[in-house]
């Protein structure tokens, strides 16, 4: 068998066995070609150069019974690989965190927040930081910045530390612990948000493999809000005259529109479209 049927029998498996998607990876041929590259110990842009290439008896039994596992715990792929990608950055990942997938990693990968910043942009906050992955990106995109990462979770906050060490950005990026703005001091002059915002109804029906992530990252009441609302409230307070805050919402729209009628949000266009992130700026917020 060859390495490129192997991927082919590995997604007719998962699709047949009707796991879901979307924590990495948007299919089954994509996750499939994720989890044998990884088992394999190739890399995981080999595919192509590779799709040829023989695999032994062992090989095979080796992917067999990764797919296996990932079928039968309808863990995330993310959790059995333990790494995860966003903009080509790996990052560490485990149970104590939600996979990273935040559709802010492409505006700050893209240039598209540049425009909002300025020679006095000194300080950003990684509200929610969950794994540091957008706390690392950051970083990385702007050198001249010092970013802290907060998190309600100390087990998410022991997984960000793991990734800031990773990448060598100790020295540029402080992570704290707290409720909402609770853990952090003084101006921001960019706020990154991918908070709790799933509703009560869309949470109960979430597939098992998001049900394996914590809840405490995910949920966000009746209407996904709760979290939004009492950011919302305490951010003037902590926002530079300049400042703006870019937040995820999801598939939030409708009800973050309802919550905040009078909010002049500016949406920005995603890979997903433009109803998942949204950027207010000081002016816009309430007084």
């Amino acid at each position: 068998m060859t390495l490129m049927q192997a991927v082919q029998r590995a997604a007719e498996r998962l699709d047949a066995a009707g796991v879901a998607f979307g924590q990495g990876t948007l299919h089954a041929f994509d996750e499939a070609a994720w989890l044998v590259l990884w088992c394999l110990g190739r890399p995981l842009d080999a595919l192509d150069d590779q799709a040829d290439s023989l695999l032994s008896t062992t090989d095979q039994a080796q992917v067999d019974a990764l797919i296996e596992q990932r079928i039968r715990t309808r863990q995330p792929a993310a959790y059995l690989t333990g790494e995860a990608w966003l903009q080509g950055i790996p990052f560490h990942i485990d149970a104590r965190s939600i996979v990273p997938r935040s559709f802010i990693a492409e505006l700050i990968a893209d240039g598209t927040v540049d425009p909002w910043l300025d020679a006095s942009t000194q300080r950003v906050l990684d509200l929610c930081t969950g794994n540091g992955s957008l706390a690392v990106l950051a970083a990385m995109a702007w050198p001249e910045v010092s970013v802290v990462g907060s998190d309600l979770s100390n087990d998410a906050l022991a997984v960000a530390r793991r990734n800031v060490e990773r990448h060598g950005l100790q020295d540029r990026i402080e992570l704290v612990q707290g409720d909402g703005l609770s853990a952090t001091s003084g101006l921001f002059d960019l706020v990154l948000c991918n908070p709790p915002y799933v509703n009560a109804d869309a949470m109960a029906a979430l597939p098992p493999e998001f049900l394996a992530e914590p809840a405490l990252a995910l949920a966000g009441g009746i209407d996904g809000m709760d979290f939004v609302r009492r950011l919302l409230a305490e951010l003037p307070a902590r926002l530079a005259p300049n400042g703006v805050l870019v937040l995820e919402i999801g598939h939030e729209r409708a009800h973050f529109e309802a919550a905040f009628p009078r909010l002049e949000a500016v949406w920005l266009e995603t890979s997903a479209g433009s109803d998942q992130v949204l950027l207010l700026t000081r002016e816009a917020l309430p007084a």
